[in-house]
């Protein structure tokens, strides 16, 4: 892929915004007509730069009303059988792979307490489980591409 300009960065940040923009839109936005701003777009999405769009939902008004960030520490024998477990766990919405001493976080979505026990219990035969409930998420920032080495 051809390195990216300003214009597709501001194409990429409006879009990790407001994903459901038109390329008319877009284009008002950065300064392009709808057929450049479209273009881009499109070469943006073959390149693999953007890989889909999704819609963002509220756990709490689909009844999710716990969230909590469980660390598993496990050995190198046990990380197949615990990514296994976490994919097919529906309650799991992300699964991290990390350095340090722990070696799998999890982002998990729960309707209650006893809910969330299950889950740390079935992550915990695998080695020491910690869970840090999370009281509020602070809004991120979009992935800005790195800056050109120009």
């Amino acid at each position: 892929m051809e390195p990216l300009d300003r214009i597709d960065r501001q194409i990429i940040e409006l879009l990790q915004r407001e994903g459901r923009l038109t390329g008319a839109e877009v284009g008002r936005r950065v300064g392009l007509s709808q057929p450049a701003a479209s273009a881009r777009i499109l070469r943006l999405e073959k390149s693999g730069v953007i890989t889909g769009y999704r819609a963002v939902i509220d756990p709490a008004a689909v009844g999710l009303n716990i969230r909590a960030v469980v660390r598993l520490r496990t050995t190198h024998a046990q990380l197949g059988p615990a990514l296994e477990l976490a994919s097919r766990t529906g309650e799991i919405t992300s699964t991290l792979r990390v350095t340090g001493e722990d070696c799998l976080i999890f982002d998990v979505h729960c309707r209650d307490a006893a809910q969330l026990e299950r889950i740390v219990d079935s992550l915990a035969r695998f080695g020491p489980v910690t869970t840090a409930l999370v009281l509020r998420e602070c809004p991120s920032a979009p992935l800005l591409p790195a800056p050109s080495r120009e």
